[in-house]
């Protein structure tokens, strides 16, 4: 997929070079649903690179976004989106779009194993030992910690490590160990200066996490993310037949739900009915998207 590669990031430049690239990518038009199946249908029969690229360039601002929220690892953005742009490119190798989900749907999981996988290296967690719980650990602990707002320096409280073992499924332990070798591994303060030399001594960490005002590509890519949720659901709808997606999308899903005395009318049965029917049908939703999202983690892991 030579021909495939997204627009590369100055590897110099700071953050001018990083916002030109963020101003570059947005010129990419999002493409429909069918554009976007009769693009990958000729890159999966055809090999054609340039429908390849036009897929990859139209994800990119998917990658931003996802290459955002890894920022408080203290690595360069422009490094975390080079890596999510080349899970992005073997998202797009591997797509099949006759299976009915979106690119985004299924990329996602490549960008976000890709960026993962760089700041597990760049972190040298080998040394530390990289099972599936200490990588779920690592990439979590910070979340958790920001949650119960345990920013103390040094060990945790050990109700904090309780909290925190429960909610993670794993032991006190690893996070006490995982806790302190995080610090050690240059897990700079939020609040540390982003230049040693920085003169006002103003600019830090933290003034990367937040803004008052998105940027428009954060935008862009919320309004996909909506989409590729609402792509997911209206999928799972389809484990239902028409009496239950119809009662669930009264029931859960309109802005104006209606009451079970409403939906007994309609169907000439009692309230207890529709609420047994209403039930039966959330359970099903549910068990309809864990099984999407069991196979695309499949895919994912079974072609890495």
């Amino acid at each position: 997929m030579a021909k495939t590669a997204a627009l590369s990031i100055p590897s110099t430049g700071g953050e001018d070079g990083l916002n030109r690239y963020l101003s570059e990518i947005k010129k990419f038009p999002i493409l429909t649903p069918e554009d976007e199946f009769m693009l990958a249908v000729r890159w999966k029969e055809h090999g054609d690179t340039e429908a390849a690229a036009q897929l990859v360039n139209s994800h990119l601002r998917l990658v931003a976004k996802i290459a955002m929220g890894y920022r408080g690892y203290g690595l360069p953005v422009s490094e975390l989106i080079s890596e999510g742009n080349i899970g992005l490119m073997q998202g797009v190798k591997k797509f099949d779009p006759d299976r009915g989900f979106r690119l985004a749907t299924y990329a996602m999981w490549w960008i976000r194993a890709s960026i993962q996988e760089f700041i597990l290296r760049s972190w040298s967690l080998v040394k530390m030992g990289t099972t599936a719980a200490q990588k779920k650990l690592f990439f979590n602990l910070r979340r958790m910690k920001n949650q119960i707002e345990a920013f103390e320096e040094g060990d945790l409280h050990p109700d904090d490590v309780t909290k925190i073992a429960t909610e993670l499924g794993v032991s006190e332990d690893d996070v006490v160990s995982m806790n302190r070798r995080m610090a050690r591994g240059g897990d700079s303060s939020l609040n540390a200066p982003m230049r040693s030399g920085d003169e006002d001594g103003e600019s830090q960490w933290m003034d990367l996490l937040h803004s008052e005002e998105p940027l428009q590509d954060e935008l862009v890519a919320d309004a996909e993310e909506r989409q590729v949720r609402h792509d997911l659901l209206m999928q799972a709808m389809d484990a239902l037949n028409e009496r239950e997606q119809h009662i669930l999308t009264e029931r859960r899903l309109s802005e104006n739900p209606k009451t079970l005395e409403d939906l007994s009318q309609v169907y000439g049965v009692s309230r207890e009915r529709i609420r047994q029917i209403e039930v039966r049908a959330f359970e099903k939703l549910q068990a309809a998207l864990v099984k999407m999202a069991e196979e695309q983690r499949y895919l994912v892991d079974d072609a890495a």
